[in-house]
């Protein structure tokens, strides 16, 4: 009993970990894609229990209002509005984004490796006790994750916004239809 009760954090990690595990792939083999969505959902506050047993507050915060909250939403409404099991995936419509996913899975891991090479992730400072000490001052877990995301990782984060306003720019290029192209006459256009 003494086991239990000295390893509690520990085993429940494994647990919810498991439980993790499970959700996501529940996401993946789920034919309906409303419980394909809610499994997602449960497997975003699974991530955020983790989160907050790992003494990353801000982290579970962030998880729960971004993730939980907004994505999962929008993706609820997405799946409701749009009538999914109508839609039916195309070859030719598909073909000519294959090379626009090889070139964003080759920017994505030269992202990785530059981060990596540069030493983001091996200096070990991610670490929950290196954030709570910077500069020899004891902080908060959201005050400190600011500190070192605007002093020490200010390059890596702008180059992820960078990163994120291309993803952006382009879900609107490829999203919106051309309103600029002549339409035979006695049609009626936008």
């Amino acid at each position: 009993m003494d086991f239990l009760v000295s390893n509690f954090a520990e085993i429940l990690f494994y647990i919810l970990a498991a439980l993790a595990v499970l959700g996501s792939v529940g996401v993946i083999t789920l034919k309906n894609p409303v419980h394909a969505a809610l499994s997602l959902l449960g497997t975003f506050f699974i991530v955020a229990v983790l989160f907050v047993l790992q003494h990353a507050e801000f982290l579970a915060a962030v998880q729960v209002m971004v993730y939980a909250g907004g994505i999962m939403v929008l993706f609820l409404f997405v799946i409701m509005l749009v009538s999914v099991r109508d839609l039916k995936t195309q070859a030719a419509f598909l073909s000519p984004l294959v090379p626009v996913a090889v070139i964003g899975a080759i920017l994505v891991g030269a992202l990785i490796a530059s981060a990596v090479l540069l030493g983001v992730f091996a200096s070990g400072s991610g670490s929950a006790e290196a954030l709570q000490m910077v500069d020899g001052e004891v902080l908060g877990n959201t005050e400190a994750v600011g500190m070192v995301l605007y002093t020490k990782y200010l390059v890596p984060f702008e180059v992820v916004s960078v990163v994120l306003l291309v993803a952006m720019i382009g879900a609107i290029v490829f999203g919106r239809k051309d309103r600029f192209i002549e339409e035979p006459e006695g049609e009626v256009g936008l």
